[in-house]
């Protein structure tokens, strides 16, 4: 066809395919408009009373599982101590469990942040600040950098939050030696511990797995000193940000200071197992999820010419997450939808997200990997660790597919 554009028909398995293409042969990507029609227009209207549900619903959930630790695990430095093994795993277990649901508060919060909690933006703001300050989130500097992330997804010069490092910078950092040093799976360990648990605060403190471009400067990749979200004149606001970040930073304040009365009362010992732990896992929850949506060697990253913002959303993969979805508000299993409209309210998204599907997945564009999400976990950190470089399209590779490149055989 020379002129306007083609259809392409393929079968992949038992889907068929239809790939529209330009008269150059490249895939068209169907505008935003076509894609919000093939919704319908009732997934897009709020119910404050079911936002509302939800933040209640989690918090009787919290409030239970504390209830429930209390009663039957005794506290450490309590009159009972020393705690035998079995204590601690009873308070190992309740750690996740907490973590898990303090997870719901977060995606709320994160809603709220997106304007997709209720209509309102001063109950969004005021609801997702209490909730984001009680788990030691910069609400309003956290709403700043998020919202960059969403408006230059996968974009490897001005994304925010897990913009994959070059080649080059990890080996000037040392990566590639210990990756040999150490191996594959045991490098792949790191990468985990690496994001799980140090992911978070060096992302708040450093901006690590930030954009390499602030403000249209370019930044050293991947640590660029103290690019914080706490101060006000930090690098990543502008001046008129700076009442909320203050805003942001007094919350923090807050629960530190609640914290801190609590361990006054009751010792260091029960706060830090009935929160801090907790803190940790939800933490790593959050990481996990905008680590594995946005991360797979199939996912292409898109240098200055090749990105747009329709192409950059689609670039985001759908997992399963069993019944950890329920608790996390489908955010895991509905991300595609979220990148695309990300106003459209979390209790309508399992439903948007099945008229979506059936317009992006015959043509291609629809990304779901049905891998269990600790196994994903696992071959993201084995394979995807850096890019060849930050122009065109780029796709993660490894360090073992480097050493396979230069030797001209597999790594064992």
């Amino acid at each position: 066809n020379s002129g306007g554009s083609g259809i392409l028909h393929g079968v992949v398995g038992s889907q068929m395919t239809i790939k529209v293409l330009d008269s150059h042969g490249v895939q068209q990507t169907p505008t935003i408009g076509e894609i919000k029609a093939a919704i319908p227009a009732h997934c897009f209207k709020h119910s404050p009373s079911k936002a509302f549900g939800l933040v209640v619903r989690d918090g009787l959930i919290m409030a239970a599982l504390l209830s429930v630790a209390l009663a039957v695990l005794p506290l450490p430095g309590g009159p009972d101590s020393p705690l035998n093994v079995l204590h601690w795993l009873g308070w190992a277990l309740y750690g996740f469990a907490q973590g898990t649901a303090a997870t719901g508060w977060w995606v709320l919060a994160h809603e709220c942040g997106h304007g997709a909690f209720t209509q309102n933006r001063g109950i969004n703001d005021c609801v997702g600040w209490v909730l984001h300050s009680a788990l030691l989130v910069p609400y309003f500097a956290w709403q700043s950098t998020h919202a960059k992330h969403h408006s230059k997804t996968n974009h490897l010069l001005d994304g925010e939050s897990h913009v994959p490092d070059t080649k080059e910078d990890l080996t000037k950092l040392g990566f590639a030696w210990a990756h040999r040093m150490i191996g594959d799976d045991a490098f792949a360990v790191v990468e985990l511990f690496n994001h799980l648990v140090l992911g978070w605060p060096l992302y708040l403190f450093f901006n690590v797995t930030g954009g390499r471009r602030l403000k249209g400067q370019p930044l050293e990749k991947p640590f660029v000193g103290l690019v914080d979200h706490f101060r006000p004149n930090s690098p990543l606001f502008s001046d008129k940000l700076r009442p909320r970040i203050y805003l942001s930073t007094l919350g923090i304040m807050i629960t530190l200071a609640a914290l801190g009365m609590a361990a006054q009362r009751f010792g260091a010992a029960p706060v830090m197992v009935c929160y801090v732990v907790p803190y940790f896992f939800c933490n790593s929850w959050l990481v996990l999820y905008t680590w594995l949506q946005h991360t797979d060697p199939s996912l292409p990253h898109y240098g200055e010419s090749d990105w747009n913002w329709v192409k950059g959303a689609l670039c985001t993969i759908d997992r399963p997450y069993t019944f950890f979805d329920w608790f996390h508000h489908h955010i895991g299993s509905t991300h595609v939808c979220h990148h695309l409209f990300s106003m459209l309210p979390c209790y309508n998204a399992v439903e948007a997200t099945k008229h979506l599907k059936a317009f992006l997945q015959p043509r291609g564009l629809y990304k779901y990997d049905a891998t269990p999400w600790p196994l994903a976990a696992w071959q993201v950190a084995k394979h995807c660790h850096f890019v060849e470089g930050v122009e065109g399209t780029q796709y993660y590779k490894s360090f073992s597919s480097m050493q396979e490149g230069s030797t001209g055989k597999k790594q064992d």
